[in-house]
């Protein structure tokens, strides 16, 4: 069963990394290329809680026994801190109980909410005793207003937690005690008592929580419905059969005025549903099951917020991920009308979930107080029939599944782990919405996304972390300048939500297709225009989110006029580099006017910079660097790099003419006499091509030189070989090679032939297994017959109480009737003859014939008959 669902597993690997979308960031921004303003402070670790305040301009971080205050604009600058660690009788109680002093007996911050306009709340691990406390934004201190923290924030720092404060309430989803092993969804209000889920797998069965946020659907709603508050969470199904644990996503949701029950459910929740969230690639069958992390971008209109979700497959570091989006409208019609799941018992011993297709009681089960709920004088979940609460508590799960938009993932990411993500809903320049999705890596970069009508484009990939490790945590903040903010172990980065300054052409400006960024003619810079004031008067920029460049003004690069001189000695290598800075552009090189083609005397290096061998007199020349993208369904080449290169022509001194015997004159007019380069025509300069030129889609063949490393000759090519020759100015429709959509490609890296390899590897290793059971005799009779017929033995096999039940049949004498026919006893080993009931076998008994009228039908003669196996499977 084991090996035969591994190889589904395998086929299925080897058909979405052949035939999976591509996802490939336009631009990539190195930790070194960038302005990142940075925080760290020595000794602490684990910035992995951060709380905006706008209002206030500060963004407050909780880390490892510390809590900062940070300027919002500027996270370098430190404004407040307090510190709160763990006292030493703790810190020795944690260790007895076998945890590590330096590791999990320390306070790691886990709850930073804004209780009022004077006061934070703030819960730690406290070395496996959660503790709450009330800190004072007058003068940052701990007010020492100490509270139990269980329910509100988890034992153990590496676990799951997700909390929210709504109206001075906080909401949690985290363990209850030590060990982890009791997970809850609690609300804990300070006049009111605790209310939690009930302690039952059908409730929640190991949740990994990751986020959790309030709907105020009660606002300016008809029939008096109530604010919910939405639980995300990873789970391992109960209503699905697997040999191992399935993990399911879901979605949950209480209501902000549950009471509780008065008699059933007592300071349990009475509105407590949830439901599966779905993010698949249905033309695959392929399913994201577990969700990292949740955004919700809220509207006035609660029925048009849009809730994002980044997803990953739990089976194997497959290196995919996804981001899909839901309506709110499709997860409260699931909610409110869906139909609810039941256990059914099987067999006596198994539980199977099915869905209910009774009587459903009436209030509905799991909805909040409404008007019609009050005109029955049901004014609160208190008052509620037990009916109705015994059908919630046994029927916590939706049947119902809320389904994506569009059925599909918006946005897929190959070789990419997403931890973190935030959207951000902008307008235009062409007055349209866009959802701009930045997710956050398990290597500390940062992707931003856009999804247009053609598909998604991943505009640019940000390194916001020096070193490899996970982002914990990404806010956003849309007051005063989009920021974003990052939260990992080592610190929190600040970053911009465009780099529009770094893109120094119109022509970068306009393929880059960011909505943040256009081009100002009259400034000659790309700008940001939600950070322009005067961006109103949209005729200065140029904007156009399909990436046609042709609206950019032509400007001829000063590489064209002014190539850069490379001067190398006869026989050494000359690297020349080729910037290019994006990764969808196709690089193609030309000397001479002509297009290089493969040869062992010319790499293409992995950076697009080309390597020229043992350069010779043949080698010099004009070497240019142009690259071709396509976008609004057109090719736009453009020249990045232009070089001159020549040799450095070695010193004749005199000395050496006179006594070799030639004549100064003749050996110096010799000397300064090269052999023209091949290709060149006389011309040294380029072919006259416009710095960018768009060209219609046509059947041309892309540049020979391709990434990542391939050879090119600059040698004069044989009579017989075709070479592309670039077009000329006279024809600008036709410059440039062709090449295909990038976002219409699939993978560039074919792994298949591996996971073939190993699919095979793993199906010989089977069959190798079941031949040598079979040999080596340790499977049932078929297995035995079919070992015999191969080895051609004669003996034909009988099963292995055929002799015992012979002795059976040869007993006229006995004294008893013969009682129920049934195999003997499968005890599961090979153990000694079981004769007198445990007792040594004997002469006296066999000869005793009391005892063997007392045996009944089951006197064995063993040691005649002995047993060599105990399998009573064995045919």
């Amino acid at each position: 069963m084991a090996l035969s669902v591994l190889g589904v597993f395998l086929g299925l690997l080897l058909e979405v990394s052949t035939h999976g979308p591509s996802s490939v960031p336009r631009t990539l921004w190195r930790h070194e290329e960038i302005s990142l303003a940075e925080f760290s402070e020595p000794g602490v670790c684990n910035y992995s809680t951060l709380l905006l305040s706008e209002e206030r301009g500060a963004l407050y971080v909780g880390a490892r026994e510390a809590v900062f205050q940070l300027d919002l604009s500027d996270v370098s600058i430190k404004k407040n801190q307090v510190l709160w660690k763990v006292p030493e009788g703790d810190m020795r109680l944690c260790t007895l109980k076998g945890k590590s002093a330096e590791t999990d007996c320390q306070n790691y911050i886990r709850v930073l909410q804004i209780l009022d306009e004077e006061r934070l709340y703030v819960c730690g691990t406290h070395a496996f005793q959660p503790l709450c406390d009330y800190l004072s934004l007058k003068n940052f201190t701990l007010m020492g207003k100490q509270d139990d923290g269980r329910g509100k924030c988890s034992f153990d720092p590496t676990h799951s937690f997700t909390s929210v404060m709504v109206d001075g309430e906080l909401y949690s989803g985290t363990a209850y005690n030590f060990l982890g092993s009791e997970p809850i969804i609690s609300r804990f209000s300070w006049p009111q008592r605790l209310l939690r889920t009930e302690y039952s797998t059908s409730w929640l069965n190991e949740p990994s929580f990751v986020f959790a946020d309030v709907i105020r659907e009660g606002s300016n709603s008809p029939d008096g419905d109530d604010d919910k508050i939405y639980y995300f969470f990873t789970e391992v199904s109960v209503e699905y059969d697997f040999f191992g644990k399935l993990l399911i996503p879901r979605i949950a949701r209480v209501c902000k005025g549950d009471l509780g029950g008065q008699r059933t459910l007592q300071k349990k929740w009475t509105s407590f549903l949830k439901a599966k969230l779905v993010c698949s690639m249905p033309e695959l069958n392929f399913v994201f099951n577990v969700i990292h992390d949740v955004f919700i971008v809220k509207t006035s209109d609660w029925r048009e917020t849009v809730i994002y979700g980044v997803f990953t497959s739990q089976w194997g570091n497959m290196g995919l991920s996804a981001v899909c989006a839901y309506n709110m409208t499709s997860v409260d019609e699931v909610f409110s009308k869906g139909k609810y799941m039941q256990k059914a018992t099987v067999e006596q011993s198994h539980t199977k979930w099915v869905q209910y297709n009774g009587i459903t009681p009436s209030p509905r089960p799991g909805a909040c107080i409404n008007n019609q709920n009050r005109m029955q004088n049901i004014t609160n979940s208190l008052l509620l029939p037990d009916k109705t609460l015994q059908f919630v508590k046994d029927h916590p799960l939706m049947a119902d599944a809320v389904l994506p938009i569009g059925h599909g993932p918006r946005l897929i990411a190959k070789n990419v782990n997403y931890t973190q993500i935030v959207v951000e809903r902008v307008t235009a320049l062409d007055n349209n919405v866009y959802d701009v999705l930045f997710a956050s890596t398990d290597k500390g970069f940062l992707h931003k996304s856009v999804v247009y009508e053609g598909g998604p484009h991943i505009i640019e990939e940000i390194q916001l972390l020096k070193s490899a490790q996970p982002i914990k945590t990404l806010l956003l903040s849309t007051q005063e300048g989009s920021f974003l903010y990052a939260g990992s172990d080592s610190g929190v980065v600040q970053s911009p939500t465009a780099f529009c300054d770094k893109y120094v052409t119109c022509e970068d400006c306009i393929l880059a297709r960011d909505p943040y960024c256009a081009w100002d003619t009259h400034a000659v810079s790309c700008i940001n225009v939600f950070q322009k004031k005067d961006n109103r008067h949209h005729r200065r920029f140029i904007q156009n989110l399909r990436g046609d460049a042709e609206e950019c003004p032509s400007a001829r690069p000063r590489s064209i006029d002014r190539p850069d001189q490379m001067v190398v000695k006869p026989g050494s290598s000359a690297e020349l580099s080729c910037d290019v800075r994006s990764q969808l552009a196709q690089v193609f090189w030309k000397v001479n006017g002509n297009v290089l083609t493969e040869s062992p005397h010319v790499l293409l290096m992995a950076d697009q910079g080309l390597l020229v061998y043992s350069v010779s007199p043949q080698d010099q020349g004009h070497y240019e660097c142009w690259t071709v993208e396509s976008a609004a369904g057109k090719n736009f080449t453009r020249l990045v790099a232009s070089y001159d290169l020549r040799l450095e022509l070695p010193e004749i001194s005199l000395a050496s003419d006179i006594l070799n015997g030639d004549p100064p004159t003749s050996r110096t007019a010799a000397a300064t006499t090269t052999a023209p380069p091949r290709g060149n025509n006389g011309n040294n300069n380029a072919a006259g091509a416009s710095p960018l030129t768009p060209s219609a889609l046509s059947s041309v063949p892309p540049p020979p030189l391709t990434r990542p490393a391939t050879t090119a000759n600059v040698y004069a090519a044989k009579p017989d070989t075709k070479h592309y020759v670039p077009p000329h100015d006279s024809d600008p429709r036709e410059q440039g090679p062709e090449i295909k959509d990038p976002h219409a490609t699939y993978l560039q890296y074919d792994n298949s032939k591996a996971l073939l390899f190993l699919f095979l590897l793993f199906f010989l290793l089977f069959l190798f297994g079941l031949g040598y059971n079979c040999y080596m005799q340790y499977l049932p009779g078929p297995c035995l017959r079919l070992r015999a017929a191969l080895l051609g033995s004669q003996k034909k096999p009988q099963r292995e109480y055929a002799a015992c039940e012979a002795g059976l049949m040869d007993k006229p004498d006995q004294a008893e009737p013969q009682r129920q026919n049934g195999a003997i006893r499968d005890t599961g080993y090979e153990t000694e003859p079981e004769c007198g009931n445990g007792k040594v076998t004997s002469n006296s008994y066999e000869q005793d014939s009391e005892s063997a009228s007392k045996q009944g039908p089951f006197d064995v003669n063993c040691e005649s008959q002995p047993i060599e196996y105990a399998d009573a499977d064995a045919s």
